[in-house]
């Protein structure tokens, strides 16, 4: 994912996570909180509780490729935190894309 589009500072993090509204999957909870910028920004996090650094760094990398397939359809001006869920891990593509579609929709 191009670095105008991530959210790295643990500021920005912190806000978002805090002041952001939350929606909810079975396999991912999106955390949005608008942010005035002229593009959306991102940031993938997945806890302990999928298992192993090889199951979340997979659960990560399935939640980056179904947001950059899904990027051009963004509204600008909004940050955005995609949290995995231990069903997650054991997804395909196609599901994890679904559910990011849904919860974009939604939010």
């Amino acid at each position: 994912m191009n670095r105008r589009f991530r959210l790295a500072r643990s500021a920005d993090f912190v806000r978002v996570r805090r002041s952001g509204k939350s929606f909810a999957h079975p396999l991912a909870v999106l955390v949005t909180y608008p942010s005035g910028l002229p593009s959306s920004r991102f940031a993938f996090s997945a806890g302990k509780a999928l298992g192993s650094a090889v199951h979340r760094n997979r659960a990560k990398r399935l939640l980056r490729e179904a947001v950059r397939c899904l990027l051009p359809d963004v509204a600008p001006g909004w940050d955005v935190i995609l949290i995995a869920r231990p069903p997650l891990a054991g997804a395909d593509h196609r599901a994890v894309t679904q559910a990011v579609a849904g919860l974009l929709r939604r939010a």
